[in-house]
């Protein structure tokens, strides 16, 4: 049986911990790229992990390199590659710095891997979500990108942090953009069946939810850089259900054109992962504090893509 191949583009924390995360679950032959002035860094630690396999005994292929031929076959690509904003970088500085790259990495995705499935990390997530889709030229359902699988997780630690529970009991769902911009939904959010309002009170939710909005942040503060275990982890657990065909719901940045009356923009919403990738989205029916939440945080999607347009006009 032919075994699946998932190529990491960026092979600085969170793509080297990608790679570890796919390689322990033995999800299929692993490629970490990254351009060549950081070649050695991607066979460095792509011969690390390899040498790790006879004592955690997981069998990978683990290939470094800086050459887009080496992703050809890919059954799924995950774009690390991009710069973290910097003290004095606006807004704008940033897009155009990560967009100018993530448009390079997704051509050479289209030339190389043309069959595979796209899960995009790079932040601002829903600029470069929209970027991977209109240089791909992909269908929308090959275009994915990964912030609610960290924002949920978070959400659900901090929440079992506050009841004591064990976090694999706590189901919990959250839609929207990333940090600020996330939509917490208490009423979808149960502890084994039993609905968190019963355990906490509102303030305590709220809490838990204020703190999942700035939980990144709270970790750069504390160590000085961008966190990486637990958005490698997000982006590894929608490999999985691609590579594995296991129709998980999940949330992710997916195309939308009726759903949430989002009108043809990548959005934080609950997604059925399979082998095709976006395999449908689920259109919740939001009430009150809900629906106005979200449309603010379309409303940003929005404005961040405006500002692609006009500063890119070819991925207009």
């Amino acid at each position: 049986m032919r075994r699946a191949k998932i190529s990491i583009i960026g092979a600085g924390n969170v793509g080297a911990t990608c790679a570890h995360w796919a390689a322990a679950k033995e999800l299929g032959d692993i490629v970490l790229l990254d351009i060549p002035d950081k070649e050695g860094v991607a066979k460095g630690k792509a011969l690390d992990l390899a040498c790790a396999s006879p004592m955690e005994r997981f069998d990978a292929n683990v290939t470094g390199t800086s050459d887009y031929a080496d992703i050809a076959g890919s059954d799924v690509v995950i774009v690390t590659a991009g710069l973290p904003r910097k003290p004095g970088m606006s807004r704008d500085d940033l897009i155009e710095t990560n967009v100018k790259i993530v448009k390079s990495v997704s051509e050479n995705i289209k030339q190389h891997a043309p069959d595979s499935v796209v899960i995009l990390v790079s932040n601002p997530l829903d600029a470069m979500v929209y970027t991977a889709w209109k240089a791909t030229g992909f269908p929308t359902n090959r275009i994915v990108g990964q912030a609610g699988c960290l924002d949920v997780a978070r959400f659900r630690w901090f929440l079992a942090e506050k009841i004591g529970c064990s976090v694999e009991d706590i189901s919990a769902l959250l839609l929207g953009g990333h940090g600020d911009d996330m939509v917490p939904l208490p009423r979808f959010t149960s502890v084994h069946g039993v609905p968190v309002s019963m355990l906490l009170s509102e303030a305590e939710i709220t809490e838990c939810v204020e703190r999942a909005k700035v939980g990144g942040g709270e970790i750069v503060k504390l160590m000085g850089t961008s966190a990486y275990y637990a958005p490698a982890s997000g982006s590894v657990q929608m490999a999985e259900a691609i590579i594995k065909d296991k129709k998980r719901i999940l949330p992710c940045a997916a195309y939308c054109e009726d759903e949430y009356g989002i009108g043809g923009y990548f959005v934080g919403v609950p997604c059925i992962l399979g082998s095709n990738g976006v395999e449908g989205v689920i259109d919740l029916k939001l009430e009150g504090d809900e629906k106005k939440l979200m449309d603010e945080s379309i409303s940003h999607v929005k404005d961040l893509v405006g500002t692609v347009k006009k500063m890119f006009p070819e991925l207009a």
